[in-house]
């Protein structure tokens, strides 16, 4: 393709905000046919114009099966192909709901039930049909409509769907078509679920920017340090446990200089990692010299009420730390910090983060209860999480609401006091909850992992460096050395399972 022509059509697509989810890959497929979308590992590359035709013919058995507006439940093992699905589903004008495939078989009926879907695929090979070969035109669809049905983990009861439009769940993620393309070097490496809002977004992300995805569908610390060595990867999008998962496996160890950024999400990002990455990483390789300076590492807030990312922290070569923990929104966003009162608090204060902007979901599909108690009375988003509030909109993060431990009268915040035992050379990653007390109200506890090859360490070693480090009334009680703690499908610690863990004991 002229290059010219090329560069012509991205730059249309990346300012265009009627795109929809069902005519994205039509789009980039027109664009930059050739580019390569993905290639999982153990299978075979394929090019955004192979991919748009695969999409188109999806659409196509999609279409024969439902009728416009109707839900598509997306019930296939995690990989790339269920992203693809989920473009098909909305290319016929039905709205997809991806499902973890990490769900119990309950868990998934209680989404086609809730969601009211007419289809559930459960493998693409189901949507072949004899009598159309493609689609053809996409379904004319609002952007302004509900584009995709994304179901909550469930952590506070059963899953929640929450609704969220076309050009929420695209945000300005189309606007990465205007980033000029490079070659290989800009591969990215990642292994998330993609019925999760974070992978959804990383695939889409990448397909708009023209970034190549060497996609894993079950994440293998060994298997992505080989990738990143032998293919010389330039970007890795994980979440916190997985780069714990790293360290593990040798990461240290290991030729990882190709990396140029390194991305987080879904939860927070201890310092101390940001720290040791950048370090591996670096922002360069010079003809003769080698890598210089330091890899960025970026890392994003939010969550699926928000169709993914409003809000970014970067760590840049040579920015002080505190900078680059500080939170800023991203265009169209906008944030408060809210007290108990229902008053914004004061610059340096802690209270609960509330934010407007075109990512925000419409509601929960056919809960009203819980869309009104999702919003205020002039409609910013209850998010739930508790932020230090900075100048223009910025924060820092201080965790969920859910997750603060009143002890006697004072604030302990969970992840606070488990960074803080993360910095122990002994300890892996820590679950810090709280357990009622008769006379305090509730305590902190704390469950471990230790990492492997280091030192050992008692539980009452890992206290008295945890008195060195917190105030006194932080100090968790109790800490249990375990072998691995809860996880959900997106890595998570489940901290209502750790907190079974000594109300058993």
């Amino acid at each position: 393709m002229i290059p010219g022509l090329r560069t012509l059509r991205r730059t249309k697509l990346a300012l265009d905000r009627n795109v929809t989810l069902g005519v994205l890959l039509e789009r980039l497929g027109a664009a930059d046919p050739d580019r390569v979308l993905v290639t999982e590992v153990g299978g075979e590359a394929r090019t955004l114009a192979e991919a748009a035709r695969l999409v188109d013919r999806w659409a196509a058995g999609v279409s024969v099966r439902t009728s416009p507006g109707d839900v598509v439940v997306v019930a296939t093992a995690n990989g790339y192909d269920q992203l693809l699905l989920c473009l098909a589903a909305s290319r016929a004008g039905c709205v997809p709901a991806p499902v973890n495939d990490n769900m119990r078989s309950e868990e998934v009926d209680h989404v086609v039930a809730d969601a009211g879907a007419t289809l559930v695929v459960r493998h693409a090979d189901e949507l072949e049909t004899a009598t159309h070969d493609a689609l053809g035109p996409a379904h004319p669809t609002d952007p302004s409509a509900v584009g995709a049905v994304f179901y909550t983990s469930g952590t506070t009861g059963k899953p929640k769907g929450a609704e969220l439009t076309h050009r929420g769940v695209l945000g300005g993620l189309n606007l990465a078509a205007l980033l000029p393309v490079r070659g290989r070097g800009d591969e990215a490496v990642f292994s998330l679920p993609m019925a999760h809002i974070m992978g959804f977004a990383a695939g889409v992300g990448m397909a708009c920017a023209g970034v190549p995805v060497r996609f894993l569908p079950r994440f293998d610390a060994e298997i992505v340090l080989d990738e990143i060595e032998q293919r010389r990867v330039g970007l890795f999008v994980g979440v916190p446990a997985m780069y714990r998962m790293l360290l593990d496996a040798g990461a240290e160890r290991r030729d990882l200089t190709s990396v140029r950024v390194w991305v987080s999400g879904a939860d927070a990002m201890p310092p101390d990692l940001v720290e040791r990455f950048t370090r591996m990483g670096a922002a360069a390789h010079l003809p003769g010299v080698g890598p210089v300076g330091r890899a960025t590492f970026a890392e994003g807030y939010g969550m699926v009420e928000t169709s993914g990312g409003v809000a970014a922290r970067l760590a840049l070569p040579y920015v002080p730390a505190a900078i680059g923990r500080v939170g800023v929104p991203l265009p169209g966003y906008r944030t408060r910090v809210m007290g108990e009162g229902g008053d914004e608090v004061a610059l340096g204060a802690v209270g609960e983060l509330q934010l407007t902007g075109p990512g925000v979901l419409k509601g929960y599909r056919g809960d009203h209860d819980a869309t009104q108690g999702a919003f205020t009375a002039d409609g910013w988003l209850r998010t739930g999480d508790l932020v230090r509030r900075g100048p223009i909109g910025s924060f820092t993060f201080h965790g969920r609401a859910k997750d603060v431990i009143v002890r006697g009268g004072y604030n302990v915040y969970a992840v606070e006091v488990e960074q803080a035992l993360e910095r122990h050379p002994a300890v892996a990653e820590a679950a810090v909850v709280g357990l009622p007390d008769e006379r305090l109200g509730e305590v902190p506890v704390a469950a471990v992992v230790l990492s492997e090859g280091a030192a050992p360490a008692t539980p009452d070693e890992i206290r008295t460096w945890a008195k060195g480090e917190l105030s006194s009334y932080k100090v968790p009680v109790r800490v249990e050395v375990v072998d691995e703690l809860p996880h959900s499908g997106t890595r998570k610690v489940q901290r209502s399972e750790v907190r079974e863990l000594f109300t058993e004991t």
